[in-house]
């Protein structure tokens, strides 16, 4: 197993906003590689780097004004979030005529959760968003090692399947009892664990603020802090409702997923592919895992899932500059036709279903919809109009 894994998509993304903006912000969980990909384009470019993790340039920083304003090229920022009264300065750096250096700051909270960073640099950054390891960079025959380890290049890269449990284990712990007071947001870690788990018996199902608050003995609104807090830090996902002017009664409130399948499988105990295999939470693991490939190729912009009151339901709506597509996630190798299909083809007339399975056949099952392999999801880059 390599110990190394190449980006170059990731690479290519940076380099390009680095040129055409003046702040790049690169986001994602912590340890998903952002430190790497951020040396890996610094090395080829006169770069200032300070971590603000290190304490050293955390004191250099608190006269940011200081110390930036005479640096030219490229400067880092990991972990930016940790210094709220960085960016008014950035701001001002930014705006000078010429500009004598760009910025790229490594966060891993987004920007709601980091008190003024919208404010202060709208219009002057592009944010990109990272995840870990995805199946075009690991390989094909990586896919079942990315499934049950998750995409983290730590739990991903470990040597035993042991090590790589024992990595989640504790990204999990530090990522309670340390990140998460680093945002200045004091909540109890085991109460915060306890929500997560909890989250994760409902991975792929509909959000229920009454029966999660209740089971944990919290209120609704402390229960959706906890759910905003955690999707703000990378650790959950919320898919939103598809509203469309349909007679048909609508679901409304999100679907919920750990978006990390290792961490998924860390947060119920499971260590390895033969107990996922014999887990009641085999198809959600499977969905929540193909759902992250498909975001992660077509964005998040225009996403939404589709469910109805009667059960008829399409797990991805993707309105794509090529017309509207749906994505079905199936753990099942040979997948076929259901209700669900049809309905959605009726209501919804997208242009094309994808039924996303882990075998390695690609095979219609209408006219309109077809069973494709995820190891084939490249294959309609083009057709969606996703970018390269």
């Amino acid at each position: 197993m390599k110990k190394w894994i190449s980006r170059p998509r990731l690479e290519e993304q940076l380099t390009g906003s680095l040129k055409a903006w003046r702040v790049t912000c690169l986001l994602g969980p912590r340890q998903c590689g952002k430190t790497s990909a951020a040396r890996a384009i610094a090395g080829k470019a006169k770069a200032h780097y300070f971590d603000l993790e290190d304490p050293d340039d955390f004191e250099r920083l608190q006269n940011a004004k200081a110390a930036l304003s005479p640096l030219r090229g490229l400067v880092v920022l990991d972990e930016a979030q940790r210094l709220p009264p960085l960016f008014p300065v950035l701001r001002v750096l930014a705006d000078r005529k010429p500009l004598p250096a760009r910025f790229l700051l490594l966060g891993s909270a987004s920007p709601e959760l980091i008190k003024g960073v919208t404010e202060s640099l709208a219009g002057r950054v592009h944010y990109i968003e990272m995840e870990g390891f995805q199946l075009s960079e690991v390989g094909v025959p990586g896919m079942e090692r990315l499934w049950i380890r998750g995409g983290f290049p730590g739990s991903y890269l470990a040597g035993t399947a042991a090590q790589s449990l024992s990595w989640r284990e504790d990204y999990i712990r530090n990522f309670l009892e340390r990140d998460i007071p680093q945002l200045h947001i004091r909540i109890p870690a085991l109460a915060l664990r306890r929500f997560w788990t909890m989250v994760a018996h409902y991975h792929g199902q509909i959000w229920n603020a009454s029966e999660i608050a209740g089971s944990m003995g919290i209120s609704h609104p402390t229960a959706r802090q906890y759910l905003d807090l955690l999707t703000g830090a990378f650790a959950l996902r919320q898919l939103a409702p598809l509203a469309v002017n349909l007679s048909k009664r609508l679901v409304k409130s999100p679907k919920i997923y750990v978006r990390d399948s290792g961490l998924f499988h860390a947060l119920l105990a499971v260590p390895d592919m033969g107990r996922l295999q014999s887990n009641p939470k085999y198809g959600a693991s499977w969905e929540g895992f193909a759902l992250e490939h498909v975001l992660a190729m077509v964005g998040e912009r225009h996403t939404a899932f589709w469910s109805t009151h009667g059960g008829a339901e399409l797990d991805l709506v993707v309105e794509a500059p090529k017309g509207r597509f749906g994505f079905e996630f199936k753990a099942a190798g040979s997948p076929g036709m259901t209700r669900s299909l049809h309905e959605a083809l009726k209501d919804l007339k997208p242009k094309r279903i994808w039924v996303v399975h882990p075998g390695d056949k690609a095979y219609p099952l209408h006219e309109k919809v077809e069973a494709l392999p995820l190891s084939q999801l490249e294959s309609i880059r083009k057709t969606i109009g996703a970018p390269k």
